[in-house]
Order: C-alpha cells, then sequence, then structure tokens
C-alpha cells in the first residue's frame, strides 16, 4: 500500500473515526502546527550534545533526550483529540487519543522542577546562544501557535489540550534556558547604533 493513497487531491483530508474536511479548516491547522512544533522538538533532540545539556538541572544528554521523545508521544495522543470530530470524542482513549489532566501534571512538575535548579534568566533573553536553545524556542514559538488554533477550535472546555500546550511552551522556553551555556540577555547583547 502506497503512502501517496491520492485521497487527498481534492483538498479535502480524513478524520479519526471518519468524515473529512478542508485541508485549511482549523482543526487541520492546528494539528499542522502540533506536527511542526514535535518534527522541531525532533530537531532538539538531534542538536543537544553532552556539552550543550550539562548544567543546573542534572539532566545530561540522555535524560533529555527521553524527556523530548515522551513529549513528542504525547503530542501524537493530541493530535488524535484534535483531529478527532466532537460527536466521535465518547470514543476516546484516555492518554492513548484524550490528553488527561496526568499528562498536563507531568509538564506542570518539568517546569516547576527547572523552575527549582533556577535556569531562569533574570532579564530578556535575545535567542539563539546555541543551536539546541534556537531550536526549543522555535518549538516554543509552534507550539503557541498551535496553543492559539486550539482555542480558536474550541478545544478549551472540558478538554486538556489548551492546557498541555499552554505548559509544552512555557516547559520549551526553560529546557532552551537550561541547555545554553550561558544566557544571553538583551542587557549584554550589544545593540547596533543607528545610521
Amino acid at each position: 500500500m502506497s503512502i501517496a493513497t491520492k485521497r487527498g487531491d481534492g483538498g479535502t483530508t480524513g478524520l479519526l473515526y471518519g468524515g473529512r474536511v478542508r485541508k485549511d479548516a482549523i482543526r487541520i491547522e492546528c494539528n499542522g502546527s502540533v506536527d511542526e512544533a514535535q518534527a522541531v522538538l525532533g530537531l532538539a533532540r538531534s542538536a543537544i550534545t553532552v556539552a550543550a545539556a550539562s548544567g543546573p538541572t542534572g539532566y545530561g544528554t540522555a535524560e533529555l533526550d527521553q524527556l523530548l521523545v515522551g513529549i513528542e508521544r504525547d503530542l501524537w495522543v493530541l493530535m488524535a483529540e484534535v483531529a478527532t470530530p466532537p460527536a466521535k470524542r465518547p470514543k476516546l482513549v484516555a492518554g492513548m487519543s484524550l490528553v488527561t489532566k496526568e499528562m498536563v501534571d507531568r509538564i506542570d512538575d518539568l517546569v516547576h522542577g527547572l523552575e527549582a535548579a533556577d535556569v531562569m534568566p533574570k532579564e530578556f533573553v535575545v535567542p539563539g546562544q546555541s543551536f539546541p536553545s534556537a531550536t526549543l524556542d522555535v518549538a516554543r514559538t509552534v507550539v503557541r501557535r498551535a496553543e492559539r488554533q486550539a482555542v480558536h477550535l474550541g478545544a478549551a472546555g472540558d478538554s486538556f489540550v489548551v492546557p498541555y500546550l499552554n505548559r509544552l511552551s512555557d516547559l520549551c522556553w526553560l529546557l532552551a534556558r537550561a541547555v545554553e551555556a550561558e544566557h544571553l540577555t538583551a542587557q549584554t547583547a550589544k545593540t547596533p547604533k543607528a545610521r
């Protein structure tokens, strides 16, 4: 069976448990952003080295890799929920195709752990101090876009999609700071002189 089914040639795509929508529907836009965030997190995984993963958090390269893989797998669950029409929501399975409070709590715990490790800079951050941190900053902005799209979709009701994305963007920001060798802040960055 080929991956090129040609069913999407007319500009529609299938939803979980049946039905089709236009490829530019907000549900598909949201999942596209989550898919993009997952890919950027994969890029971050490949960019993190032993040197980049040392610091006050206690995370080594293997621990960061495991953490990011876990998040990437969570995003599969989140995409399944987003790809399901409201009428088919009862078919979703907690933790497999439905985001749970426990999934949000895990991200919360990671955020609190990084905050306790004092990785937060005291001033504005200029992204790009290192390639791994820059990729995590890109992931953060893509997650924020997905969060806005999820709100537009109406996923903020009894769903944990929006809280998960909200916490994940915070976590990406903190992880970016944690893998930086040092913080390049707005105060220490040289501002080009006006001409």
